[in-house]
């Protein structure tokens, strides 16, 4: 994913300024005139990868069509504490009111697309591609995704109708691995690729033998991850799932897999600390 156009983000904002604004800004309306102009400008707080500042503008121009917004610093870009980011200029109220979502949503992205990067520089020299997943905040995963792609990440699927991924419940349910992809393979469009989850190495070369593009290796140890890789000599994609952290990705990557999925550069991740001031 390497741009947001406004259709797939418009509804997002306005619920989200729906949210916040219930029925009125007790505060803003009374304490700031309407003919009130400010000047204000969003700074990191701290060192940070910047993804969200066309998702910020946004919001300030769903509040005010006549803000004023000047882009200070480049969407995937690292800058240091104190670096201005966002410029806006017009009516007063309006910053006000679009201020909380616009840093909500931006705070969010940056730290993502922050900590994605880390995980993707530890990666640095192999050949393991780092992939997200579906672990993500209701109505915000397109802006979640987008996070990880320009912190370097590949989107794993957006959502369930983006390609098949046989789980363990559902091999459960379907009698098994050699079963279930045997009903897949009879009906699946043929532009969709075939992913298994597997625990050990005798599901994996069942999963081999049953037609599967690409095998998730499930919180394997690393011994096991690299007795599959030599077991599958590259006639499947593999994918390491499972415990991905930090301090430990680059050791699963060492062990030959083709990809690697986590939740954390998402569901763990904090927001960057972002802060709007009004210029005196």
């Amino acid at each position: 994913m390497h741009e947001l156009h406004p259709l797939q983000i418009d509804g997002l904002i306005s619920r989200s300024l729906e949210e916040d604004w219930g029925y009125g800004d007790w505060t803003t309306d009374l304490c700031v005139a309407k003919t009130s102009i400010a000047s204000a400008r969003i700074v990191a707080k701290e060192r940070l990868l910047v993804c969200g500042i066309d998702v910020a503008k946004a919001v300030f121009a769903k509040v005010d069509p006549d803000l004023k917004l000047e882009t200070a610093a480049e969407s995937g870009r690292t800058v240091e504490s104190g670096a201005e980011l966002l410029g806006i200029t017009g009516r007063a109220r309006s910053i006000l009111k679009g201020e909380r979502v616009a840093l909500n949503l931006f705070a969010r992205m940056c730290g993502i697309a922050t900590i994605t990067r880390q995980f993707v520089e530890a990666l640095d020299g192999t050949k393991a591609q780092l992939l997200d997943t579906r672990k993500t905040t209701p109505g915000l995963r397109i802006l979640e995704k987008f996070a990880t792609s320009t912190g370097g990440a590949r989107n794993h699927r957006f959502g369930l109708c983006d390609g098949v991924l046989v789980k363990e419940n559902h091999i459960r349910a379907a009698g098994g691995i050699s079963k279930a992809l045997e009903r897949l393979h009879e009906s699946l469009p043929p532009t969709l690729k075939i992913e298994v989850e597997t625990t050990n190495l005798q599901e994996v070369e069942e999963a081999l033998s049953a037609g599967a593009d690409i095998i998730m290796l499930d919180n394997m140890s690393h011994e096991t991850m690299r007795e599959a890789v030599s077991l599958v000599k590259g006639r499947a994609l593999l994918e390491a799932s499972g415990n991905v952290k930090l301090d430990t990705v680059r050791g699963i990557a060492e062990c030959g897999v083709d990809f690697i999925s986590t939740g954390a550069t998402i569901h763990s991740a904090r927001w960057s600390d972002l802060s709007l001031l009004f210029e005196v």
